[in-house]
């Protein structure tokens, strides 16, 4: 049995084995035999919408004592709330932003999120007593701007569709869940889950070291809905450090939601945690449950969507007609599309949502279908990113290769 300490010693002096997870997974459906003695580390990562996502942000508005305390907040329209700290006459304002809060139909904490990773200007409106105050701050004016989350990384999640005829707003559908049962919506990274490879929570602990959208952050325990059979974390990590292309915000019917990406490398000590990692999707159950009720009426796998070619959407732009509005952008719930100049990788999450709208065929990818009762369902919208999940391995294999992450030192030294 190793222990951490000895890893970290690997990674000081370089010797240290390290796969992503569907780097171990490869070696798995090939038969390979891996025991603890043959690797050290293994990154997994799940990306996707995650509602439970939230920011702590120290914002500058006015001089101190232009006003005493502020009892509404808005940035970039976002409804944010005051405190708890008063800040009394300081010319400050500590606000906590819900990732799901919206401005409009359209931009919502999770594009506010982005912005301000991005560097771009943020326009500040407080309300206190009789006045209103209004500035414009970036990143570099926040004394204090990290990200927390109230749950997230769920063990998998559920796919969703709706039994009955009538159109269904929710965020599980960008324009509603149209039924009885013409389509599914599905969430959930499968094999590569950080939970779904450390399910009795051997590595993750409380102050485990992480990346959160990029950024070195820190497991703070157990999320809300936190479950033995359906576990979920919270995390914390600054700002300054994400990756714009990891976060996000994303449009639904029921309103903007928010995209959040979390890395976490797990320390191979035992053959425990080597018979956990060899999970499969084919082994990962996939819930389907009817949007209504929460009732679940079958159950697929994450082979299911994650086994197939075609994984990315691709854009043939010479079947493209160039109808006077572009249904499929129009419809793109990160913006990530364009007629003009395709996708934009860095903002595109390949949820398929533009593939059916598009009336040409212009766009493709494999989305699939999952069978629900003995009928084939066509899987619609994918609300979570495997791609950019194991991009986010591949980073943190990286940091840990190059001694930028350490288990006792926690990542981006």
């Amino acid at each position: 049995m190793k222990t951490i300490t000895e890893i970290d010693e690997k990674i000081r002096n370089g010797s240290v084995v390290v796969y992503t997870a569907a780097e171990f997974k490869r070696l798995v459906r090939e038969g390979v035999e891996v025991t603890a003695a043959d690797v050290d580390v293994v990154t997994t990562g799940t990306c996707g919408v995650m509602s439970g996502t939230a920011a702590i942000l120290s914002v500058p508005v006015a001089a101190p004592g232009e006003f005493e305390r502020a009892d509404r907040a808005w940035l970039n329209g976002v409804p944010c709330m005051p405190g708890p700290c008063p800040n009394e006459r300081l010319g400050l304002v500590d606000l906590i932003v819900s990732g799901t809060a919206h401005a409009g139909a359209g931009y919502g904490g999770g594009h506010l999120f982005r912005d301000i990773v991005e560097g771009r200007e943020i326009e500040v409106l407080v309300e206190a007593a009789d006045r209103s105050i209004e500035a414009r701050v970036t990143i570099d004016d926040l004394a204090y701007a990290r990200i927390f989350t109230t749950r997230s990384a769920y063990k998998n999640y559920t796919a969703y569709l709706n039994t009955r005829p009538t159109r269904v707003t929710t965020i599980f559908s960008v324009t509603g869940l149209e039924g009885p049962c013409r389509e599914v919506s599905v969430s959930g990274c499968g094999e590569i889950n950080p939970l779904q490879n450390d399910p009795a929570r051997l590595a993750i602990r409380d102050g485990t070291p992480v990346l959160l959208n990029g950024s070195a952050g820190l497991v703070t325990g157990e999320g809300t809905r936190s479950t033995p059979s359906r576990p979920n974390l919270t995390v914390i990590a600054d700002m300054a450090g994400m990756q714009p292309r990891y976060m996000g915000g994303f449009r639904t019917s029921a309103g903007p939601e928010c995209i959040t990406s979390l890395g976490v490398a797990i320390p191979v000590l035992d053959d425990r945690q080597i018979a956990a990692l060899r999970v499969l999707d084919e082994e990962i159950p996939l819930p389907v449950a009817d949007i209504n009720t929460r009732n679940v009426l079958d159950t697929a796998t994450y082979a299911d969507l994650w086994q197939r070619p075609d994984r990315e959407v691709t854009y043939h732009s010479e079947w493209c007609e160039e109808c006077s509005a572009c249904a499929a952008a129009a419809i793109c719930p990160t913006g990530a599309f364009a007629r003009e100049t395709g996708i934009d990788r860095d903002r595109c999450l390949a949820c398929t949502a533009c593939l059916a709208a598009c009336p040409n065929d212009a766009l493709e990818a494999g989305e699939g279908s999952l069978r629900v009762r003995g009928r084939k369902v066509p899987i619609t919208l994918r609300q979570s990113g495997r791609t950019l999940a194991e991009d986010l391995c591949r980073d943190l294999k990286e940091m840990v290769l190059d001694f930028r992450f350490t288990f006792t030192g926690g990542g981006g030294r």
